[in-house]
């Protein structure tokens, strides 16, 4: 399995206790759903190495205790503080209806009213405003994904409406 099937889960933040337990950031919008994990994988010099899941205990704001198969003495632990950890994208909890991963993006038509203007390359998460890499005529143009400017997702068409402020695409353009 590769990067490009996994989805990262979050990250090791520290060790907990002697006994390998390991302190977790879960990088997620509700941790809830992954209170019943049977393995992860750690990325470990490049390469997703899985391990199975003892227990997970979720804490305050997005932490967990994590307990890993083999992983049961301090130093052990130690070892895998920094390291990101990763599901399959088979793991995705289910969306409702017109929602939708920021991954599954990646390709898709982007239309200004009803003209082409390109397709996604990316989508930057930044902690103030969410916004989608598009290629235009060989211009990277970013544009918020906000409710205002996305009209609408069609998920079978490969297809985003936006309603763009005047000007947006010129402003690349000229640089």
């Amino acid at each position: 399995m590769g990067f490009d099937d996994c989805y990262e889960l979050g990250n090791v933040i520290k060790t907990h206790g002697l006994n390998g337990e390991i302190s977790i950031f879960l990088d997620v919008d509700d941790p809830t759903q992954y209170t019943k994990l049977e393995s992860v994988f750690v990325d470990i010099n490049e390469r997703l190495v899985p391990f199975f899941v003892e227990s997970i205990h979720l804490q305050k704001e997005n932490k967990a205790l994590l307990a890993l198969e083999d992983v049961e003495d301090i130093d052990t632990a130690k070892e895998l503080v920094g390291k990101r950890l990763f599901l399959p994208l088979s793991a995705l909890p289910k969306l409702k209806p017109n929602q939708y991963y920021f991954h599954q993006l990646g390709g898709f038509e982007v239309y200004d009213k009803e003209k082409l203007i390109g397709k996604v390359l990316s989508v930057y998460e930044l902690p103030q405003n969410n916004l989608l890499a598009i290629d235009h005529e060989g211009i990277e143009i970013l544009v918020p994904l906000d409710d205002g400017i996305v009209e609408s997702v069609d998920l079978e068409a490969k297809k985003i409406k936006t309603n763009l402020p005047d000007g947006l695409i010129e402003v690349y353009k000229e640089q």
